[in-house]
């Protein structure tokens, strides 16, 4: 299997839909019919971690999942990964779908990318779902300098080193704890997606990495479903800011980094009694 194959196995499975949004060509999963759910993904993910909740929830709501610039089946744009770029591109998805208005989720970055969506376009927003956000935990000295390393780690994963597979092996044994189908996809695609994860995790310790402060701003109900086990984002470091959030609810869950994948009956439970209550 060449590099390009393991990077699309993790992105949006056939059938999918091609759109161009703002001139960036963007593979799209859609499944399901009713209410539009958007989901935005982790960096170095892709549309396909969205299945086992669209399995679940697709006889009440359609699951959008766009697989971001360069992952999954996506061609890259040239363009910085970063939460202010992927907003924008969602604004003009929406628009090249005829979606108006819909529940935003995003997980990490795409949790980013869903909070700054919708401090900026809350009338596209009906409500936004939180899966172990980024933006929400404070810019230490001791957290930028960890992020530089991450960034290292992945720098070196762009490089080729041969040690990179088994320890970016190791690294997602903690991030998906139980989802091992979807981890060992983005496992076998490490050296392609490592720029990518390299680029974003360095803009994560810029200033504008640190979205708290729109919290306060989100007008929409929000609901944060945050996997517990998380060593990067861990809920500790991210409560004071969530609880900024008007009108929010909070629930655990069991998993690394994404719930709707390490957990998926209960959230896709609880997703829908969120969804069906608005």
């Amino acid at each position: 299997m060449h590099f390009a194959d393991r990077r699309s196995a993790v992105g949006a499975p056939d059938p999918v839909t091609w759109i161009d949004a703002g001139g960036t060509r963007l593979a799209v999963m859609r499944r399901g019919r009713g209410d539009p759910v958007i989901c935005l993904h982790a960096i170095g993910h892709g549309a396909r971690d969205f299945e086992p909740l669209a399995a679940r929830v697709s006889e009440r709501f359609e699951i959008v999942a766009p697989d971001w610039p360069g992952q999954g089946r996506s061609p890259a744009d040239g363009k910085p990964p970063t939460p202010a770029h992927y907003a924008s591109l969602l604004l003009s998805a929406m628009d090249a779908l005829g979606i108006g208005r819909a529940i935003v989720l995003g997980n990490s970055i795409g949790g980013a990318t869903a909070l700054r969506f919708a401090a900026a376009h809350p009338e596209r927003v009906r409500a936004l779902v939180l899966c172990n956000s980024g933006g929400l935990a404070a810019l230490t000295p001791f957290t930028r300098f960890l992020i530089g390393r991450f960034a290292a780690f992945f720098g070196a994963g762009e490089r080729r080193k041969a040690w990179f597979g088994p320890a970016f092996r190791l690294y997602y044994a903690n991030v998906l704890k139980r989802a091992p189908e979807q981890r060992e996809r983005i496992v076998a695609s490490g050296y392609e997606i490592a720029g990518v994860l390299r680029e974003a995790w360095q803009g994560f310790a810029e200033p504008q990495a640190d979205i708290r402060a729109l919290a306060s701003k989100i007008a929409c109900p929000v609901w944060i479903a945050w996997a517990k086990d998380d060593r990067i984002l861990a809920w500790s470091r991210c409560k004071a800011a969530a609880e900024k959030f008007p009108d929010v609810r909070v629930a655990l869950f069991a998993g690394g980094h994404a719930a709707f994948l390490e957990d998926p009956d209960n959230f896709a439970a609880a997703f829908s009694a969120f969804a069906q209550g608005l």
